[in-house]
């Protein structure tokens, strides 16, 4: 007959298994230990960033709740691209607070840039105008203190009035696209030049080929249609307070002081933004409402813009590109 009870161990070896059951329940209890630990530290970690990123994120409520009269400011620093902090995007995100902002009797952008991008020069130019039209009785002003040169002053000429210091550098007005020749120097180094291309002009700008004087003629009429728009935007925003006639160099891409500038109408005033405040538009306090990304804005806006240099340069398109400086 069999037996169904399990078979019993020897005597000799229970205070063994004992022990052993005894460490290995140990082990259990300090795994399950370890476990709730790392759990709890992990959510830990995760609150502790989130209250850090939600605190560096910049409120705009303070600058919208302003309930004394001002004088709403919108930075425009820096080269003018899509991927900088003087980008179309958060220029014209800071000129919509300041204008909608009730208690804001003017918005004064304050210009120290070089230029940049004829497009997203364009863009914050449109943007202005559009403001100035839904808000007619909230007037625009550029005040320019280092720097307000090619695409900065193609903003600035949408502004109703443009002020500058004395030595300020003003005008610019032309585009410009550069590169370099290495075909000598590549022959020189015994370096050969392969490349593939469908379509017959996708090697225009081919830095390590011969000039193509189709090509040239090509982006010399690209580059007078980009200059025509931007005299043409000059030409409106100014109006008759140009001197163009007996003034040819005015769209030239020469630049002069702010007090010469004033001599050739390309600005209205030699004033500071603080006097631009007090003296012009009878405000002295001056509240910026120049948008400013978060830091999580900032990381996907970098991963992204990453993402497009890479593209543009497996394309080649990256260093070639119009620029108003």
């Amino acid at each position: 007959m069999e037996s169904n009870q399990p078979p019993s161990r020897p005597q000799g070896s229970n205070k063994e298994w004992q022990l052993i059951e005894k460490l290995l329940g140990q082990a259990q209890a300090e795994q399950r230990k370890s476990r709730r630990w790392g759990i709890f530290f992990k959510t830990l970690t995760f609150v502790y960033l989130f209250v850090v990123l939600f605190m560096l994120i910049p409120s705009r409520d303070g600058a919208l709740a302003v309930a004394e009269p001002h004088v709403a400011v919108v930075d425009v620093n820096g080269v003018i691209s899509a991927d900088s902090e003087a980008s179309a995007d958060l220029i014209s995100a800071g000129l919509r607070e300041a204008f909608e902002a009730k208690n804001a009797k003017a918005v004064l952008l304050r210009i120290n840039s070089p230029g940049g991008s004829p497009v997203q020069s364009n863009q914050v130019y449109n943007e202005i105008r559009r403001l100035r039209e839904k808000y007619p009785e909230k007037k625009v002003y550029a005040a320019i203190t280092d720097t307000g040169a090619s695409g900065a002053y193609y903003i600035a000429s949408a502004a109703d009035d443009i002020y500058a210091d004395p030595a300020s550098i003003v005008g610019s007005i032309g585009v410009i696209m550069a590169g370099f020749g290495l075909e000598e120097a590549a022959e020189k180094l015994g370096v050969e030049r392969r490349v593939y291309t469908a379509g017959e002009n996708k090697d225009l700008m081919d830095p390590f080929a011969p000039v193509n004087p189709a090509h040239r003629r090509h982006v010399q009429e690209m580059l007078d249609e980009i200059h025509q728009q931007f005299i043409g935007a000059v030409k409106q925003g100014r109006g008759d307070r140009l001197r163009v006639d007996g003034h040819p160099e005015l769209f030239s891409g020469l630049f002069w002081t702010g007090e010469r500038a004033l001599d050739l109408g390309l600005i209205d005033g030699l004033k500071s933004p603080g006097q631009v405040a007090r003296d012009v538009i009878g405000v002295e306090e001056l509240v910026n409402y120049t948008y400013s990304p978060s830091p999580v804005e900032q990381l996907l806006q970098r991963f992204g813009v990453s993402i497009g240099k890479g593209l543009g340069s497996s394309l080649g398109l990256e260093q070639y590109l119009p620029d108003l400086r």
